[in-house]
């Protein structure tokens, strides 16, 4: 086995690197949803959500940032074009979403995703004996579940 600087194994780490690259694209969708609803919420409760949505995309800005430079302590380079962004995500992408609760809804749906894969990559990074990145997954998981269990009781 051969460690790399942050004495990581480079086969693991490497690994770790192209699954925080996943996260990264489908991070990267969920951040420009966000803007969109922003920009498009219309109704009665468009104060609120417009807040809520930047405060929602300002988070996942800087969460894209750390998912990045995580990529690079790894020893690798995280994705920064659209077509990698749209090759490598699953996140649902809103075009157009205007409506509260269905922007609401593609929140949770989105949200539901990103944690699916960070739940793997937690898994993986607990193996590689990487707390760098389970320490990471493990507060992303621990927000955005809340956010989700928040964002299902306004649906109620």
């Amino acid at each position: 086995m051969t460690l790399n600087s942050i004495g990581l194994d480079t086969v693991k780490a490497k690994e770790l690197a192209n699954d925080l690259n996943h996260l990264l694209a489908n991070f990267q969708i969920y951040y420009q949803n966000l803007r969109g609803i922003h920009w498009n919420i219309k109704g009665k409760r468009f104060f609120d959500l417009h807040v809520k949505f930047e405060e929602l995309y300002t988070d996942a800005n800087a969460k894209v940032d750390e998912i990045a430079e995580r990529i690079l302590t790894l020893g690798e380079t995280p994705y920064h074009t659209f077509e990698d962004y749209s090759a490598h995500a699953q996140v649902p992408v809103g075009k157009n979403i205007s409506q509260d609760e269905k922007a609401v809804t593609l929140i949770v749906d989105s949200l539901s995703e990103l944690l699916k894969i960070e739940r793997d990559i937690l898994d993986k990074s607990g193996d590689a004996n990487d707390e760098g990145t389970n320490s990471m997954m493990s507060d992303f998981i621990t927000e955005q579940e809340k956010t989700v269990w928040m964002m299902k009781a306004w649906l109620s």
